[in-house]
């Protein structure tokens, strides 16, 4: 039996008392002390992990001050904070182990706009692409762009003075923020404005802390200003830190302390509020996709592409590439970067022109396309081929391809992963070829493999070194290759860090700056923070303290999962292949992506966060004292007996007597995924949340008892066919209210549904279908055979919407074959939700069998519900490995674009079917991640049938089988179908609209009343 786990990482008392404080105080946030909390944000996208005290998440710019003036008093002076936002972080900007005070969650609001002065106002939480949606009505952008736009803060984008893309006309981030305001460490509120001397002089005359900041700044400059001019290299990524180039405005002698705190990561004030500038979106956007025959052709080409006076020149590997095709976001970009024939594509420039004038854009274009022509034509500078996209659509594909770059690296096959250290290097742009060969060679010498993409037009590449963190050795060759690094970058009069801020690199900050600039930004962080209690250790120390920066060597990761025994690690590996690059946050609703997260904004409820805590439970049963083989025995899928009740019973009731085990918090981020499967496929590196989660549940249960809702909702397929044969019965019980009150009383499920009257049987009596005899069957000859169609049925739509599956047999005899709907098996799928494991191999082995039988005959089977049809492809094929068998069912739409079904299809199409208002599609989130040419084809098929068939976006119904079923989640799946589905459907004639999942049509019809129906109903409607 797994062992309780009473470890945990106790809060340091000083902290406890202040945080004790703090809730007894007028702060309006909340405070998270609970281990799990604090393991979520233990990491960010890089190679570190830092365990912080706890988590407050102020919801108001005044909660801020309450905490800093408390923080001062004496008791509480050795507490230290670290701002964080999106967590997306490559170098571990706001890891700390201290206090994390988190922005994201309650401060993100757009506070105010103001379109003819070119302004927006907005709290430092709020979502770089929430805040670009807000905006586009306006015809206006926050232009700074970076591949984390869909989850990191305008905070964040801040404390990085983060750029990407298009940064040679937009700039970087400080660029574009007017003024700021912020809370410094002794609860003074500053907001920043461009200020003449005499103002800043004035202010420096302030008993506080921006009084000394003020008075060090103005020192600053009067002694130092040549040279920061002479020190500072000219480039498009200008050094991040504490920005003393851009602090002082010589031609109008104006400070600006905005510019000062954009780079800082956090480490000199909390800011909680920008206001931001904004940039007219461009009427005409165009790529050209340039090819090469080898990546240093491409970036060797790169600065004659840049003379085409572009917005911005990109770049990809063929690592990259060849990871994309691998992913689902090949599926939007692969017409648009196609193969050239008889020629291998290793490298691939996207070339971005944006204008306002249609006649200069095409001009730009065709003056660029003509020079390709050139250079193909005389076999030069390594150009095989190009693409030009001129659609909007097509040009955000390809960037959503480019933006996911980052997490795709992570994919890579193996235990040495491509890792974030040096990876944002910025070289002046006429150099950056020469660079990468050295780069490369010195990589090569240590025999790595390694991806590469970036922004060529601004000289910055990130080069990703594939290591093996579970390995101390490759933490050394991680300090060598580090330390080389720099060396490189300062021979090529470049940065170590381009765009991604310096974190645990910031060891290396006097070698940048040079002694004499490096004292006057530990003076600047001496005025801010003297105590360096502020993110410390990260860009700089106080000018007289003897706290030391920190380094490249501190703690990672690796050092927690290498205490996992290797056949844990392999037995597990979703949780640990997860490399954090956040991509689960993505804020947008019509994005399926973690629904959980979405609610709660909770970072222990999303992928990221699930496969932390299960790393940390993997971890914490390998330091018990057992074997690696009792280990891995007892992590096998558990068969619970009688032989163990007694002992579950008796570790439940210290359970609901307070006793902690870890094992409690890892259940309850667990039992909040909707088991939706998104981030099976969304994630870059295929994180498969609901596969370990079953894994859970089932230990879990070998220590605790079940709730009785797990054997109602794990034991349905059993009971409801039994169920379905006296409907009428079953329904008279299950309509009375008191029969409801008392099931959610005592079972802790809602809204049962009612059974299908009459029945399937019912439904189908005098049909071919209604009898099945595979005797007769294997008997047909092989034409005979090519008219059935097996229809396999699942419990929902045979139990609860049995006239779909009628609709479906008239559908298929309409088309002029004989379907035969075969006797029912149940599938598992909600005994894998519910992690009975054992239980649900014994049924996946018997369903396989059966449909294993059929197989030989070649008769195509064919499914309605898209999540039980598709856990034949992946549940099964994890549970039962090679024996599976070869059995295959279709979806309805892949089996009606099958030639079995396009013979003759046009014939039994109605001539007077006309110009008809398009249907909607609203598609089962597990069936558009886990096939994601899924809505494609359905349109393909309305096509087909002479209709017209529009997707909608959303994301998650709420739903999700069981999960909206339960009592405890009826709040979150009702807030989860407000998100996007209710707007959605507010804004068509719900008549138009159909949804292929049962549960979506389940949530409908529960919340709005309305009933939807499934693509089947229209396509029976366009046949004679």
């Amino acid at each position: 039996m797994i062992p309780e786990l009473s470890y945990q990482d106790a809060v340091k008392s000083e902290y406890l008392d202040f945080l004790n404080a703090l809730e007894k105080s007028a702060f309006s946030g909340d405070i998270e002390k609970s281990y799990a909390s604090r393991l979520a944000v233990a990491t960010d996208n890089s190679i570190y992990q830092l365990l912080p005290q706890a988590v407050v998440l102020p919801r108001q710019h005044q909660d801020l001050v309450i905490m800093t003036k408390l923080s001062l008093q004496a008791e509480f002076k050795t507490i230290t904070f670290s701002p964080r936002g999106g967590g997306t972080g490559t170098n571990g900007q706001s890891l700390t182990d201290g206090i994390i005070v988190d922005m994201s969650r309650h401060m993100n609001n757009i506070i105010d706009i103001n379109v003819e002065e070119g302004w927006v106002q907005v709290q430092t939480g709020v979502i770089k692409d929430q805040l670009n949606e807000f905006l586009k009505p306006y015809g206006v952008f926050f232009s700074p762009d970076l591949s984390t736009s869909n989850r990191a803060t305008i905070g964040g984008m801040i404390n990085t003075d983060a750029s990407g893309q298009g940064s040679l006309k937009y700039g970087k981030t400080s660029d574009h923020v007017l003024s700021v305001s912020a809370v410094l460490m002794d609860g003074t509120e500053l907001v920043t404005a461009r200020q003449s001397t005499e103002q800043m002089h004035e202010q420096a005359q302030q008993n506080n802390y921006l009084g000394k900041v003020s008075h060090q700044v103005i020192d600053t400059i009067a002694h130092k200003q040549q040279k920061i001019a002479d020190t500072f290299p000219p480039l498009n990524r200008f050094l991040t830190g504490y920005d003393l180039v851009h602090l002082y405005d010589k031609s109008t002698e104006e400070f600006d302390l905005g510019r000062i705190l954009c780079g800082s990561e956090g480490s000199l004030a909390f800011i909680t509020e920008a206001k931001l500038n904004l940039t007219p979106i461009p009427k005409y956007r165009c790529l050209v996709n340039v090819k090469y025959d080898s990546f240093d052709s491409a970036l060797r080409n790169a600065p004659f592409l840049i003379k085409a006076n572009a917005l911005s020149v990109e770049t990809v590997d063929s690592v990259v590439l060849n990871l994309a095709k691998q992913d689902i976001v090949w599926h939007s970009v692969k017409s648009l970067i196609t193969d050239i024939p008889n020629k291998e594509m290793l490298g691939i420039n996207f070339v971005e022109f944006a204008e306002d004038d249609g006649a200069v854009q095409q001009q730009k274009i065709a003056h660029l396309t003509a020079e390709l022509d050139r250079l193909m034509a005389a076999g030069e500078a390594g150009v095989i081929g190009y693409q030009i996209c001129d659609q909007l659509s097509d040009v955000l594909k390809i960037y959503g391809m480019r933006k996911k770059a980052v997490g795709l690296l992570g994919a890579t096959k193996g235990q040495a992963k491509p890792l974030a250290f040096a990876e944002d290097t910025a070289v002046p742009p006429e150099h950056l070829a020469d660079y990468i060969v050295e780069f490369r060679a010195l990589l090569d010498s240590y025999n790595l493999h390694y991806g590469m993409f970036g922004h060529v037009d601004a000289g910055v590449l990130h080069v990703r070194p594939a290591l093996d963190m579970l390995d101390p050795q490759q933490e050394v060759i991680l300090r060598e290759i580090s330390d080389k690094v720099v060396a490189l970058t300062a021979k090529y009069k470049g940065l170590m860090w381009g765009e991604h801020g310096r974190g645990f690199r910031s060891e290396y900050g006097p070698e940048f700056f040079g002694d004499e600039l490096f004292t006057e930004l530990r003076k600047i962080k001496a005025a801010f923070d003297p105590d360096n209690r502020l993110n410390p250790g990260k860009i700089c120390t106080p000018i007289d303290s003897d706290a030391k920066l920190v380094s490249v060597d501190a703690k990672k990761r690796g050092a927690f999962d290498r205490q996992i025994p290797v056949s844990v690690r392999e037995n597990f590996p979703q949780p640990i292949d997860c490399n954090g690059n956040g991509l689960c946050f993505n804020y947008d609703t019509k994005s399926p992506m973690c629904p959980s997260f979405k609610h709660t904004g909770d970072r222990r409820h999303s992928p990221k966060g699930r496969a932390a805590l299960m790393r940390e439970w993997l971890r914490q049963l390998s330091c018990h004292e057992m074997t690696e083989q009792e280990l891995g025995q007892q992590l096998t899928i558990q068969k619970v007996g009688f032989a163990t009740f007694s002992t579950r019973l008796k570790n439940s009731w210290n359970k609901a007597r307070g006793r902690y085990d870890f094992s409690h918090e890892v259940m309850d981020a667990m039992q909040g995924c909707l088991a939706c499967k998104a981030c099976t496929i969304q994630c870059p590196v295929k994180v498969d949340v609901p596969e370990f989660r079953s894994r859970f549940i089932d230990q879990y249960h070998s220590r605790y008892l079940r709730p009785i809702k797990d054997f109602a909702v794990g034991y349905s397929e059993s009971y409801t066919p039994m169920m379905a044969k006296m409907p009428t019965f079953f329904n008279f019980w299950l309509a009375q209210n008191w029969v409801q009150a008392a099931v959610k009383h005592t079972i802790g499920m809602v809204d049962i549904p009612l059974l299908s009257t009459p029945s399937l049987s019912a439904s189908l009596r005098g049909h071919y279908s209604q009898s099945f005899d595979l005797a007769f069957l294997q008997r047909l000859s092989v034409e005979d055979k090519a008219k059935h169609v097996l229809i396999v049925q699942d419990p929902f739509t045979s139990f609860y919407e049995a006239e779909l599956v009628a609709s479906l047999v008239k559908l298929v005899e309409k088309l002029g074959l004989k379907p035969v709907v075969l006797p029912f098996k149940p599938n598992g799928k909600p005994q894998h939700v519910k992690g009975f494991l054992a239980k649900f191999a014994k049924t996946a082995q018997t369903a396989a069998d059966f449909l294993n039988s059929l197989h030989d005959l070649g008769i195509p089977m064919i499914g309605v519900e898209p999540a039980l049809v598709l856990c034949y492809r992946d549940e099964y094929n994890q549970i039962l490995a090679d024996k599976r068998g070869d059995f295959f069912v279709l979806l309805i739409q892949e089996w009606l674009l099958s030639d079995n079904v396009q013979v003759n299809l046009s014939a039994r199409i109605k001539s007077d079917i006309g110009e008809m208002q398009p249907y909607y599609l609203f598609a089962h989130c597990t069936e558009k991640t886990n096939k994601p040419t899924a809505e494609q084809e359905w349109q393909r098929v309305f096509t087909d049938f002479g209709l017209t068939l529009e997707t909608v976006a959303t994301g998650c119904c709420g739903m999700a089988g069981s999960y909206g079923h339960d009592a405890k989640n009826v709040v979150a799946s009702k807030s989860i179908y407000n998100q996007s589905w209710k707007h959605a459907l507010a804004q068509r004639d719900p008549s138009r609209c159909l949804a292929t999942g049962y549960s979506c049509r389940s949530q409908v019809k529960r919340i709005d009343e309305v009933r939807l129906n499934h693509p089947i109903k229209a396509l029976l409607s366009a046949l004679v």
